[in-house]
């Protein structure tokens, strides 16, 4: 792992000794940094989920990812820097209350003199790590979050401000390695029943909202306040650029 230039890609210049306000910082600066975008599944570029295929994408080639690649990454990012990182496996909440398959999501644990609950890939979701263990809320802005406990497991609430809370996935504690998201990965990237086969998308925060890429669509929000507007191919390949640093090589 090359971590000066994993660092350099993230824009981050901040301490590096494996603390909570390292891992802060470190969270923050690859969310402003490092987009989520499932382009790899619609360009034929297959995923492959060890380190030293993601370095070469995400840092080499300055492109972004979705969970697996993100987490997967960024964890060897952390223990590179002598953070004790392990790799979660989640299901994502649905609208009817239920969950997708474990493994659907990774997520990561970063355990300190606390526990933290990281994520640099589940797109709009919390920016600074969440304490594991604390039950109550969590502010970030006018969003809250909570951890709860059930059983072996816990569960991500989200919701704005006064607003019904939402569950965002649920996920164990036992640690995994790439090899056990390996179906799940593929799904993704081959069924037409994933959600990531069906729509392009390319998104990432901004210190005042966030801006995305969905299909032909380009939606911003700042502060609030969100446009969206259809796009051509060539004005979709400008954005791509300008926005993202992600030069397209085809139209699917």
């Amino acid at each position: 792992m090359n971590a000066a230039a994993y660092l350099e890609r993230i824009g981050y210049q901040g301490p590096r000794a494996p603390t909570a306000e390292t891992l802060r910082r470190l969270h923050l600066a690859h969310l402003y940094a490092v987009p989520f975008e499932n382009l790899s599944i619609h360009w034929g570029e297959p995923i492959q989920l060890d380190d030293e295929a993601l370095f070469e994408k995400i840092v080499t080639r300055r492109r972004g990812g979705f969970c697996y690649e993100l987490n997967g990454l960024f964890a060897a990012l952390l223990r590179a820097l002598g953070f004790d990182v392990a790799m979660l496996s989640a299901g994502v909440g649905r609208s009817a209350g239920e969950f997708s398959p474990d493994y659907d999501h990774m997520t990561l644990l970063v355990t300190l003199e606390d526990r933290w609950l990281a994520d640099v890939g589940f797109g709009d979701s919390f920016r600074e790590p969440l304490r594991l263990d604390e039950r109550g809320e969590q502010m970030e802005g006018d969003l809250a979050y909570r951890v709860e406990e059930t059983g072996d497991s816990r569960l991500l609430m989200a919701r704005r401000e006064g607003g019904p809370w939402k569950a965002q996935y649920r996920f164990g504690l036992e640690p995994h390695v790439y090899a056990d998201y390996a179906d799940r990965c593929h799904f993704h990237q081959t069924s037409p029943d994933s959600h990531f086969t069906q729509n392009r998308i390319c998104s990432l925060a901004t210190p005042d909202g966030r801006v995305t890429l969905s299909g032909m669509k380009l939606i911003t929000t700042r502060g609030g306040e969100q446009e969206e507007r259809e796009l051509d191919e060539s004005e979709y390949a400008e954005a791509l650029r300008d926005l993202f640093g992600i030069e397209v090589k085809r139209f699917s």
